[in-house]
């Protein structure tokens, strides 16, 4: 519903700038207080989740439930296998999925939600260990659980004081800060969040090899290093890549001309298609191994302003090229 048609005015109201600077600040604020009373606690939350056998199940109801979810996701996809599970439907069915080497981290401002509190004797006789984060040291949630973490605020940043503000932006950077501790003493590289991450930008640029991406077979522009311009210039024509490999006997990439080398002898005047191609190639062509990530391709196509590569396997045999669309096709770039 727009401003106009709900009747709400800005006149006489608060200025709105000025009270998105006081909640931000505020927030601030909350969790700048919070890493001043990071204390040994933290250090036993960290070692529990490194000691975890099984998975890490994270649970919360309301907005605890949402800081929860997002919890879950960052420890999943930085190492450390986890889920979330609603509380309510943890008493119908859902504590199935928690096992004894399981560690249990459960979220409640007040530490007394009773969807939560109904399932820790469950949780209990499942073995699984008990993480909390809450507001309220002194709570049921905090004195059953094995491990507690205070996220404790002074206020709300909501003007009423009601609606969950700054407790939950001191849970979720608790719970941001668990994560990347754990990132760490598990010497989490880019390498494995690209594993987990294979759909995204950088799981491309990290995953995606020179095999890949590369033409093969029939695909890959190659001439004999006997060959002459004018073969050249025809097999350029019918693969468009931009370029054609020059290979002796052995299949060993011994050259490379391009449209650009072509251009270059029309401006000097050498236009004669008998001339021999091992006159006029590049004698010094660029090649990656087929293990070689691609991503490395586009630095060096930048830094020697080349448009294409060469693949070649362990033997140095030409097994494949390809030019800057195959990466955009990739979406390596």
């Amino acid at each position: 519903m727009s401003i106009a048609k709900s009747g709400v005015s800005l006149v006489n109201k608060p200025n709105v700038l000025e009270r998105a600077r006081q909640v931000l600040l505020h927030e601030a604020e909350e969790i700048h207080q919070l890493a001043k009373r990071v204390s040994r606690d933290f250090e036993a939350a960290v070692q529990l989740i490194l000691s975890c056998r099984g998975r890490v199940v994270v649970t919360g109801m309301g907005k605890s439930g949402h800081i929860g979810g997002k919890i879950a996701a960052t420890l999943a996809s930085t190492g450390t296998p986890a889920f979330f599970m609603h509380p309510a439907e943890a008493s119908h069915g859902d504590l199935g999925m928690i096992t004894a080497e399981d560690v249990v981290i459960a979220l409640s401002n007040s530490g007394e939600s009773d969807e939560i509190i109904n399932i820790l004797p469950a949780i209990r006789r499942i073995g699984a260990r008990i993480l909390s984060i809450t507001g309220t040291a002194d709570s049921t949630l905090s004195r059953e659980s094995d491990v507690h973490l205070s996220a404790a605020v002074s206020h709300e940043a909501c003007p009423l004081g009601l609606a969950p503000t700054a407790s939950t932006t001191a849970a979720l950077a608790l719970g941001d800060a668990l994560a990347l501790c754990v990132l760490d003493s598990r010497e989490f590289t880019a390498e494995d969040f690209a594993r987990s991450h294979p759909g995204g930008s950088l799981g491309r640029r990290l995953l995606v090899r020179v095999k890949d991406v590369m033409r093969t077979g029939d695909a890959i522009p190659c001439i004999s290093v006997q060959a002459n311009i004018q073969q050249a210039i025809q097999e350029i024509t019918s693969k468009g890549m931009g370029f054609t490999a020059v290979i002796d006997q052995t299949s060993t990439p011994v050259g490379i001309f391009t449209d650009g080398d072509l251009r270059r002898l029309f401006v000097q005047g050498q236009t004669d298609g008998n001339t021999p191609i091992s006159e006029v190639m590049n004698h010094q062509p660029r090649l990656l191994g087929i293990q070689q990530m691609a991503v490395d391709a586009v630095s060096l196509m930048e830094h020697h302003k080349i448009n294409g590569f060469l693949a070649v396997d362990a033997s140095q045999q030409l097994v494949g090229a390809f030019n800057m669309h195959d990466l955009l096709k990739a979406k390596v770039v």
